[in-house]
């Protein structure tokens, strides 16, 4: 069976140079202390004269903050701190009058633990968001191994969660399910969900946003095999809403393995491989080879040129994945830095820093850079 995608590659990525943009802290118009969207508009010249050509924006809806926007309070609504909805389709237009592009980031995997749909999921009685987020049968259940919180809501049950307290997980569905209360892949609720999140993909899409770049893509799915067959095809299955529609949008997953994120249908994937575990690996065996980010002494890192580590040992990890991406018709990314790690400036002397980033640059994909490396 030939697993590569059946749609096209978006032309535009061919030449694209992504600048990722938090926007909390990149550019403040209004003086109240916080970035926002007027600012970043009020930018575009300068993010135009580095040699950038799109933009990933990262979280700007509606939120409590707790992780930074990455608890989604409404997806359809621009935080009141970054301005309005019409302030983000204005920086849609500005963007596409420079002939650049825009991704926003889309968070499916979760939401606030204050989205209307998990208050309505929480009530006691049978409603048409029960079943939009995973909840066990009892309130003194336990999660089967995934985080939980049980004895907050009139719901006879506790609810998983997908990495914060604030942050129950929507229902896509278990792999195998074992239990009553873990609903099938793919399944008649877990197909709902996907069709709620192809919605807010459209709600977007259709007024000038130019795709998505998606936080935790291969988390969807509970329990999942190796190889995440069943988020694969949860992954086709929206791409095979949203894209006959939008044929010209992207899509970049925080995946990490393009043999499956291609195959579900991305069009790029991040070389993100971090050292959460002390074990030195992927794309920091080239920028971040140390248990303190921000400390010179004894990083292992390929361009501190003291550590004298050869390029071999990451070769043989990026080569076999590289090939994947090509296979797939699609991108395995280098960015800079991002959101969830320290810059190495503090680390790496300007000229280990000059080197590094040509490198990245150089490199096949496509480029990122983070807001504020360039300084």
């Amino acid at each position: 069976m030939d697993s590569r995608p059946t749609h096209s590659r978006p032309a535009w990525l061919d030449t694209a140079v992504f600048y990722e943009i938090y926007p909390q802290s990149f550019a403040d118009a209004n003086g109240d202390g916080i970035g926002d969207i007027a600012g970043i508009t009020a930018c575009l010249d300068y993010i135009q004269d580095l040699g950038c050509n799109a933009i990933w924006l990262n979280p700007c809806f509606d939120s409590p903050f707790k992780d930074a926007g990455y608890d989604v309070r409404d997806y359809r609504l621009v935080a009141p701190r970054y301005g309005t909805n019409a302030d983000l389709i204005a920086l849609f237009h500005e963007v596409h009058e420079r002939g650049m592009h825009i991704l926003l980031d889309l968070v499916p995997g979760h939401t606030s633990e204050e989205h209307a749909w998990f208050r309505r999921s929480a009530e006691a009685a049978h409603n048409e968001y029960s079943d939009r987020y995973i909840w066990t049968d009892s309130w003194i259940a336990g999660g089967d191994g995934l985080p939980f919180i049980g004895g907050e809501s009139p719901r006879n049950g506790t609810y998983i969660l997908n990495f914060f307290k604030c942050q129950p997980a929507l229902n896509y569905g278990f792999a195998h399910p074992k239990h009553a209360w873990q609903q099938p892949a793919l399944g008649p609720d877990a197909l709902a969900t996907a069709d709620a999140m192809v919605d807010i993909m459209r709600f977007w899409l259709s007024r000038g946003a130019d795709g998505f770049r998606v936080d935790m893509a291969d988390s969807l799915v509970k329990h999942d095999d190796d190889g995440k067959p069943y988020t694969i095809r949860t992954w086709q299955y929206m791409f095979s809403k949203i894209r006959p529609e939008f044929p010209e949008v992207a899509f970049v997953s925080e995946w990490g393995r393009p043999c499956e994120s291609l195959e579900a249908g991305f069009d790029m994937d991040f070389y993100l491989d971090w050292r959460w575990d002390g074990i030195p690996n992927g794309y920091n065996m080239l920028l971040r080879n140390v248990d303190d980010p921000l400390s010179r002494d004894g990083d292992l890192s390929y361009f501190n040129a003291d550590s004298e580590t050869p390029i071999a040992s990451f070769l043989e990890q990026y080569e076999p994945q590289l090939r994947d991406a090509e296979r797939l018709g699609g991108t395995f990314n280098f960015i800079t830095c991002n959101h969830d790690t320290a810059r190495i400036a503090p680390r790496l002397s300007e000229r280990e820093i000059a080197l590094a980033y040509c490198t990245l640059f150089a490199m096949p994909g496509t480029p990122f850079l983070y807001y504020g490396d360039e300084i």
